[in-house]
């Protein structure tokens, strides 16, 4: 049976940052939903202009437009970070600009924050706007059903990929050790999802600490570890990747604890975002994680030339893979067909599929009403995904102190007697 025609428009805005696949999303929407009668406007900037009262940041959306945009990175509405739900004073000039607009049905684009954003231009809306949130985020941290990827995270980990390669060889041709930065605020996966496909040296993702504090010199030390057992395989060279959620789990009382607050605003400055999260990108992590490094290296006596890089920018905005080409167009025409069915009128939802079926998830079931956020889904530390990536990178494990051969052999690589070498390093075993 057809359900009955809605009134009014359909809006759609992006929120956060950019993503492979935010434009198939726009497309697939848009199309699906200008061929049921519904008339599409796409509001730029996100929450930027709603929340002064702006209405006239807005465009009106054919299949014209968007008919070929699927296939290209960005997003062709752009996108910000900006927090309606900082006021209520922004939220009432948000829904007054959707209520001038006649925009009756809404569609958000984002990650963590934008879900709540629309979750609360529901709850305000008391049934004037039907909201589905498609989630986007190249972290793949949000806690969709089973192993459901967030879109953008296939491609980003495909791009990543290359890069990495490409580093690995550079670093075998030139003996040097490169530290890469990747992003993943929350969690490890696409740092973990890179590294491993691309065989780099070692992965260090938040989760393998598990409860324990982590620190910068930690962190160190697992590199050295590294460091030295190629050292003890006659090979001066590797890639680690490191995700940049270790920055958080250090914590800015972890940085300021190992270094003095001179140092730290070498680094840059510690900044928060609207939603209140630390501004990773604001700080050299990299460069931070090389200082130290370095530093410590040149106290073991262990020369070894350091290449820092961040990677996450280069991956945002590159054009999706067919795999994500495809699931944005399931995503967004998945989003239509709720906001046209009877439980739109009773709750607003974010848009996942389960099996090729489509699965609303409410938004009050999957927002935390104390953290305002979605429960974060982290790398499987136990499982056998993450076992085998262990077992294919070069570190420093607990058969290596178990061995009195293998540990003699680590100590001589680092000037060390097997007992200085156990006191140094076993602290750093995680797994």
């Amino acid at each position: 049976m057809t359900p009955p025609p809605i009134p009014g428009r359909l809006a759609l805005l992006v929120g956060g940052g950019p993503a492979p696949g935010i434009n198939g999303v726009i497309s697939s929407v848009t199309i699906e939903a200008v061929e049921q009668g519904i008339e599409v406007i796409g509001f730029q900037d996100g929450f930027q202009w709603l929340v002064k009262g702006d209405a006239e940041h807005y465009r009106k959306l054919t299949i014209e437009d968007v008919k070929a945009i699927h296939l290209r990175g960005g997003s062709i509405l752009r996108t910000s970070r900006t927090n309606p739900t900082r006021s209520e004073q922004d939220m009432q000039n948000v829904l007054e600009v959707f209520r001038r607009l006649n925009v009756t049905m809404l569609v958000t684009i984002g990650g963590d924050d934008t879900a709540y954003s629309g979750s609360q231009v529901y709850a305000k809306a008391n049934g004037a706007i039907r909201v589905a949130h498609v989630p986007k985020t190249i972290d793949n941290d949000l806690p969709l059903p089973g192993s459901t990827p967030t879109f953008g995270f296939e491609t980003a980990r495909q791009v990543g990929v290359g890069i990495i390669r490409n580093l690995a060889e550079d670093a075998r041709t030139t003996s040097r050790w490169y530290l890469i930065v990747c992003m993943g605020r929350a969690a490890g996966h696409l740092a973990l999802g890179i590294g491993k496909a691309a065989a780099a040296t070692l992965t260090i993702i938040p989760e393998e600490f598990g409860d324990r504090h982590v620190t910068l010199d930690h962190v160190c030390d697992v590199i050295i570890g590294s460091i030295i057992k190629r050292r003890s395989m006659h090979a001066n060279y590797g890639v680690a990747v490191l995700a940049e959620g270790l920055l958080e789990a250090i914590g800015e009382a972890g940085l300021v604890e190992c270094m003095s607050t001179a140092q730290l605003g070498r680094y840059g400055q510690i900044v928060r975002d609207p939603f209140g999260h630390l501004r990773l990108g604001e700080i050299e992590f990299g460069r931070m994680i090389k200082d130290r490094l370095s530093a410590k290296l040149e106290e073991l006596n262990l020369p070894v030339t350091l290449i820092d890089k961040d990677l996450g920018y280069e991956l945002r905005c590159a054009d999706p893979i067919p795999f994500d080409a495809e699931y944005t167009r399931d995503l967004g025409y998945g989003a239509v067909k709720f906001l046209r069915s009877e439980e739109a009128s009773k709750f607003g939802a974010i848009i996942s599929l389960v099996g090729g079926h489509l699965e609303p998830l409410p938004f009050n079931q999957m927002i935390d009403p104390k953290t305002l956020r979605m429960q974060t889904r982290r790398v499987n530390v136990h499982g056998e995904g993450y076992e085998c990536a262990r077992r294919y990178m070069i570190r420093l494990e607990r058969r290596d102190f178990d061995n009195p051969k293998r540990l003699a052999q680590l100590a001589s690589a680092a000037g060390m007697t097997p007992e200085q070498f156990r006191q140094r390093f076993e602290y750093i075993l995680t797994y």
